[in-house]
């Protein structure tokens, strides 16, 4: 999961032709402290990682190559909760993070990807701040760091994803 090459596209050449813009994965902020190093939030070397768990239940699906990011940038705080509270009464620091959450899926140039949402705090974000245009759909998904093994775990999103109305082979 620590080895970022697999996102640089002179030493893994097919990058580009497995990429997927109608898809973005979308989770609340950085929970570790590596904020300055791209991608680190989502392919964590840390034994106490489980984003493992979202290669597990992605692989070989429709979903494989989703574009992956948070709503928040730049906060590392593990505790979800905190986190809510403090922008509860920030309302700016949410406005200014999904404006710019919107700017980087439009960068992405597909007009309305399907949103994956990991948890229900960047879900509960993305519904209450985006409109009906800026996603195909919403699904809320559940966490990967909930404490359930890698099986259990793709067999919970792609239910989940089902029950959005959505195909997951």
């Amino acid at each position: 999961m620590g080895d970022l090459t697999v996102l640089d596209e002179l030493a893994n050449q097919a990058l580009l032709d497995t990429l997927n813009p109608g898809v973005v994965m979308i989770g609340l902020n950085i929970s570790r402290g590596f904020p300055d190093k791209p991608f680190r939030n989502f392919h964590d070397p840390g034994p106490a990682a489980n984003d493992f768990k979202i290669r597990h239940a992605f692989h070989d699906t429709v979903f494989w190559g989703a574009y992956m990011t948070d709503v928040i940038k730049g906060f590392v705080e593990p505790v979800s909760g905190k986190l809510l509270h403090y922008l509860r009464g920030h309302p700016q620091v949410v406005h200014t993070h999904v404006n710019r959450l919107r700017e980087e899926l439009l960068d992405l140039g597909h007009p309305r990807p399907l949103i994956l949402a990991f948890g229900h705090a960047a879900h509960g974000l993305l519904a209450e701040n985006f409109r009906a245009e800026d996603f195909s759909a919403l699904v809320s998904l559940t966490h990967y760091s909930h404490h359930i093994s890698k099986e259990d775990y793709r067999s919970a999103v792609h239910q989940q994803i089902l029950a959005a109305g959505q195909a997951t082979a």
